[in-house]
């Protein structure tokens, strides 16, 4: 039987990278798992419900707030996010290292609650940069984009709360440095068991 998995959180700005850059690191782990979030926002085109995101009504995401089936949610450009606790738990207990991508407020949420997991905050290398890949998505209006760079401006400050900050200005450098916090956490694990 593995030991008991670790719990990673993954933060930084719409457009920063951190799909590219985790789908990277998962590909390198050994026990892998990406916690998939539940979302009230409409799918992307080639998006896949249960994979990409759990994609719920906004009625359904409410009553899971009720039951306290979440271990963090939060409300982001008018959507709901948020990941469900037990699956977390359950892989973090079969020895899997557990991957969550949620934006800031839910990673404040996740330390409080489970001050164990490691935070990443994945940056930019600059707010022009970040709206160079916004804008090169052509995914999003004018108004979006705006919104994601104020959204930007305000969370890059917030990676001081963070155990680790990472700039994605070279994406295989960027997951070389994650796979050695990752490899790090597993020491400092087995040394304290």
């Amino acid at each position: 039987m593995r030991d008991k998995g670790g719990i990673f959180i993954f933060s930084g700005p719409s457009g920063c990278g951190k799909s590219t850059v985790l789908s990277r690191v998962m590909a390198r782990l050994e026990h892998p798992y990406f916690s998939v979030s539940a979302t009230t926002r409409a799918p992307r085109k080639g998006e896949t419900d249960g994979v990409d995101y759990l994609f719920i009504s906004r009625e359904d995401f409410l009553a899971m707030i009720e039951a306290d089936e979440f271990l963090e949610y939060a409300q982001y450009i008018g959507n709901y996010y948020g990941t469900p606790r037990s699956p977390v738990m359950a892989h973090a207990e079969a020895g899997d290292d557990v991957i969550l991508d949620i934006e800031v407020q839910g990673a404040a949420q996740v330390m409080a609650k489970l001050p164990e997991a490691v935070s990443v905050f994945i940056a930019p290398p600059s707010l022009e940069e970040l709206e160079r890949r916004l804008r090169g998505r052509s995914t999003e209006t004018e108004e979006k984009i705006q919104s994601r760079l104020k959204r930007a401006a305000e969370e890059l400050p917030l990676s001081v709360h963070y155990n680790y900050t990472v700039i994605n200005d070279e994406i295989d450098r960027a997951v070389d440095e994650i796979l050695a916090i990752i490899e790090s956490s597993h020491t400092e694990r087995n040394e304290t068991i």
